[in-house]
């Protein structure tokens, strides 16, 4: 096996997804593209060494189908020998992208590919591509069907999780992230967003509220209580009967955040730094992916990390940094709680709540935000991991070189 190392790595700012935010006129292939040509324009990148570019996309229908990767390739002016394809994984569909360009790497199959996502969330309505998961009644009634933020509330109420716990971690996200955009630690890898005549549409990430506090949360009405009317509260409750009743304390200031965004993260051999006259910056050195529970969802985050680890002979002692994709507040009080982690090396420039979670996008996003950190704290080693739909989560471990 040859090392897969990474030697860089670009993000969009992320949009509000909604018609008035500001990448709304931005289609999904131009806001990959855009990533893809910085990419190559900063690192003075012959596009012909790139044997692969890897996409994720979590609605990949409309403008976001028919393998946005290799459009996503031809807009941005690469070379027509490098191949593109589109990989779904749900909310973990970037990681997986670079993880499979890392794979390519690691077999030999490929010098260099390029890994990462999209979403315009703004554009492609969520649950666009929706399937026999949630569509088709003999499936949802046999796995006990229930949207994400119904199963989001099963894990507070089933871990004990108050509504001032998971509010309070919402207002700790919005302070971490507004800290690291005022000490400019994203300034490396966010590329700004031009409109078709070349003007700056964007540079920042929109959906911030740096101004949250408790009290101002508290004031929100929990998102999920309808949803739980309309029946769904009877299947989590079917499937956990130890629950008398869900407790709703989600909602859209503890959630993440509803935008428009892409990012792409530059794998390669040696070899191809070589040629390529780059340096890497860390390895990938391990990742794999689980199925969890259906119907609540979101608990795999866990379980994967430590199915990671124990594949690579590690512990959690051994990762310095812990990068997790903020779905939901509980999500992450889970995933603490659960390894007995540390909060100081948990998302320590804020995540989805705060930033936003463009769903195809996000796993590419929070790796590159977590090797930037790692260099910036001169620390060694990151694990990220994501939930996905239908019960799913993929974890990645990065080694700075």
């Amino acid at each position: 096996m040859t090392d897969a190392f990474i030697f860089d790595h670009a993000r969009t700012p992320r949009g509000r997804g909604r018609p008035d935010g500001s990448l709304h006129e931005i289609t999904s292939v131009q806001l990959a593209a855009q990533v893809l040509q910085a990419l190559a324009e900063r690192n003075g990148l012959d596009t012909g060494l790139v044997d692969d570019v890897v996409l994720g996309c979590a609605q990949p229908v409309g403008e976001q189908g028919g393998n946005i990767g290799r459009a996503a390739v031809l807009a941005a002016g690469y070379q027509q020998s490098v191949a593109g394809q589109q990989v779904h994984r749900f909310c973990a569909s970037a990681l997986e992208a670079v993880n499979a360009a890392a794979a390519q790497v690691m077999t030999g199959a490929a010098d260099a590919a390029i890994g990462g996502g999209v979403e315009s969330m703004s554009r492609t309505v969520m649950g666009a591509d929706s399937g026999a998961w949630s569509a088709d009644p003999w499936f949802a009634y046999h796995n006990y069907f229930a949207p994400q933020g119904i199963g989001a509330d099963m894990i507070a109420t089933l871990d004990g999780f108050t509504r001032e716990d998971v509010d309070d971690y919402a207002v700790e996200s919005q302070r971490r992230a507004a800290l690291a955009w005022q000490q400019g630690r994203f300034s490396k890898a966010v590329v700004p967003v031009r409109d078709l005549i070349g003007e700056v549409v964007l540079d920042r990430d929109e959906h911030m509220r740096p101004d949250t506090t408790r009290e101002g949360l508290a004031k929100l009405k929990p998102s999920f209580v309808g949803l739980g009317q309309m029946g769904f509260d009877a299947v989590g409750i079917q499937r956990y009967p130890q629950i008398e009743a869900i407790q709703h304390v989600h909602h859209g200031g503890n959630s993440s955040g509803i935008v428009d965004g892409a990012g792409a993260v530059l794998v390669g051999n040696k070899s191809f730094g070589e040629r390529a006259g780059m340096k890497p910056r860390a390895r990938v050195k391990a990742f794999t992916s689980i199925g969890s529970e259906p119907t609540i969802m979101l608990t795999a985050p866990s379980a994967v990390t430590h199915k990671l680890l124990k594949r690579c002979g590690m512990s959690l002692k051994d990762i310095d940094l812990f990068e997790i994709n903020e779905a939901f507040a509980a999500v992450v009080l889970r995933y603490i709680r659960a390894l007995d982690l540390d909060p100081q090396k948990v998302n320590v420039n804020g995540g989805a709540i705060a930033m936003g979670h463009p769903l195809g996008a996000t796993g590419a996003i929070i790796l590159g935000i977590v090797l930037d950190e790692l260099e910036r704290r001169g620390l060694g080693t990151a694990l990220i991991t994501l939930c996905a739909g239908n019960g799913l989560g993929t974890a990645t471990i990065i080694e700075r070189v």
